[in-house]
């Protein structure tokens, strides 16, 4: 699946300026699909050339016009095929998990920076991004959003929330094996996940 059928998707709701179709990237879909402008825009050119989308231009007071795209019948019959026809591969591509594959030939130091970093960034799009795009698309009302957006939503969150606690609990365990100095271990009574046998590791690509 590629941006033109995301920005479909996202326009199959009500039409939308290019702009607002980034922010859904940037919210909705970060935990599963990365785009920004260098492709977003010319996938909207694409489709308008293709006439899967038209194209209004709304004057602005000093400033440039501003563009809003509105799917066609062509376009939401061309999603429907593309949604139908698309097989439910799932890739994953982490630069933290190959910095931490290869953690033994970096300074236990740094190691502990990235895992400590990757953390940070975890904690803050469950705080903020998640939540800022449930609110946006439900009002208040999680009822309000589509099943799927409700059922991808709940994926990240449970997905993201099961990777940070299992950082949390084996960067320990991951430090001392590479040389650094004892840390502190959590709770006895708090399970230990088992850790993954490298060929359960899913890295980039197919």
């Amino acid at each position: 699946m590629d941006v033109k059928t995301l920005c479909l998707g996202v326009l199959s709701a009500q039409p939308q300026t290019g702009y607002e179709i980034k922010k859904q990237f940037e919210v909705g879909f970060r935990h599963f699909f990365l785009a920004g402008f260098s492709s977003i825009y010319p996938a909207l050119a694409q489709l308008a050339s293709d006439g899967l989308v038209s194209v209004t231009s709304v004057e602005q007071s000093n400033r440039p016009d501003k563009k809003i795209y509105e799917i066609t019948d062509a376009g939401r019959e061309a999603l429907r095929d593309e949604l139908i026809s698309t097989g439910p591969r799932h890739r994953v591509r982490s630069e933290f998990l190959v910095l931490i594959y290869f953690a033994h030939l970096m300074p236990a130091q740094h190691v502990a920076g990235v895992i400590d970093g990757m953390i940070e960034k975890w904690e803050s799009f469950l705080l903020d991004d998640i939540d800022t795009f449930e609110k946006e698309h439900s009002g208040g009302d999680p009822n309000t959003m589509t099943p799927g957006q409700r059922f991808a939503c709940g994926y990240g969150r449970a997905v993201l929330t099961a990777a940070l606690a299992y950082t949390k609990r084996q960067k320990p365990q991951l430090l001392r094996e590479i040389g650094a100095p004892e840390e502190p271990e959590l709770d006895d009574d708090e399970p230990v996940a088992a850790s993954p046998k490298p060929s359960e590791i899913m890295m980039a690509g197919e």
